[in-house]
């Protein structure tokens, strides 16, 4: 799939516009990873918002001022913090955000795969969120090999929280078979848990940049109908499935299957919550039922959301917004 014609830049602008954006946005991202620095709601928002500057640019203007932005954040963390830190920080967060922008800006004429003439045929949204759920697999794999993420790790978060609970009801003693199999268990758990929340993240920070972008004006893509258009491929459900049974294996295998899983099924589960939009939609009873089923999420946590993955993995599809050529304002 190619990317939709860009006229010849006719001045020095063409080239400065983006790199100016570029880095704006990427000193933007580097204020917002570090004013994260616990892992207080707050800080986790903040760092969540380091994407927004980078999908701003790249949707906005072009891939290289998605690219400058990468660069520039990375370079500042790595002067600031550490060099790792950067690495850390561009592989789960930074590039991840520029791919994204730069896939939804692709786009090919709508004959070619069967479409009507003289329209646009945008790269499809069940594909960006393949490349999303890969992209934060990946990215966590890569970080849990860095940081030696393991039982020794885990042990230390579940000591914590065993101490804290001990602190609030005193009767809570638990012995140490307890807290080797409560080990054990958030180890495999929670890599699954941090792809499939981070997966939502990503979502979330595209979706809202794109709405940014839209208003400015300087957005090419048409707004996608998320709740039709928002459906998972068929082959994720293979990437979920061999994950899912690569995490009943043991060890490092179980870990990356554990994140994979994790990952396609955070997929899943927005593509069930946008089915349930899409199919009240026009119903006098749409308020009720949207708001008792996010109130069953926080309440019941995560027996619904394991509804909306089953109902994600029950309907697959791959549908590509259209627009007229030059419908859209062109990149910088």
């Amino acid at each position: 799939m190619n990317n939709a014609a860009l006229p010849p830049p006719s001045t020095k602008a063409a080239l400065y516009g983006p790199l100016l954006v570029g880095l704006v946005a990427g000193i933007a991202s580097a204020m917002l990873v570090l004013g994260s620095g616990d892992m207080s709601a707050l800080s986790i928002i903040l760092s969540a918002s380091a994407t927004l500057p980078v999908l701003i640019a790249g949707l906005g203007w072009s891939n290289l001022a998605g690219a400058v932005s990468v660069i520039v954040a990375a370079a500042i963390i790595a002067v600031t913090v550490s060099p790792l830190g950067a690495v850390m920080i561009a592989v789960t967060t930074l590039l991840p955000a520029a791919w994204i922008a730069h896939l939804s800006n692709l786009a090919r004429p709508a004959e070619e795969i069967g479409g009507p003439q003289d329209q646009l045929a945008w790269y499809p949204l069940s594909d960006i969120m393949l490349h999303l759920c890969t992209l934060v697999a990946l990215s966590l794999m890569i970080l849990g090999y860095a940081i030696g993420y393991g039982e020794e790790i885990v042990g230390e978060i579940v000591g914590n929280l065993i101490t804290v609970l001990s602190e609030q009801n005193p009767d809570f003693q638990p012995g140490p078979d307890y807290t080797s199999e409560m080990i054990s268990f958030m180890t495999r758990f929670l890599p699954a848990l941090q792809a499939a929340l981070w997966v939502v993240i990503l979502f979330a920070a595209w979706y809202i940049a794109g709405r940014i972008v839209r208003v400015s004006g300087r957005s090419r893509r048409p707004a996608d109908l998320i709740p039709a258009a928002l459906r998972m491929s068929r082959l994720a459900m293979l990437f979920f499935g061999g994950g899912l049974a690569l995490s009943f294996t043991g060890g490092v295998t179980g870990l990356i299957g554990s994140t994979i899983s994790g990952a396609f099924a955070g997929g899943f589960m927005l593509a069930g919550l946008a089915m349930l939009h899409y199919r009240t939609g026009g119903k006098p009873w749409r308020f009720v039922a949207l708001w008792f089923a996010y109130a069953s999420i926080f309440i019941l946590f995560p027996l619904p959301l394991i509804l909306f993955l089953f109902a994600g993995l029950f309907e697959t599809a791959r549908t590509a917004p259209l627009s007229p050529p030059g419908s859209n304002p062109p990149n910088s």
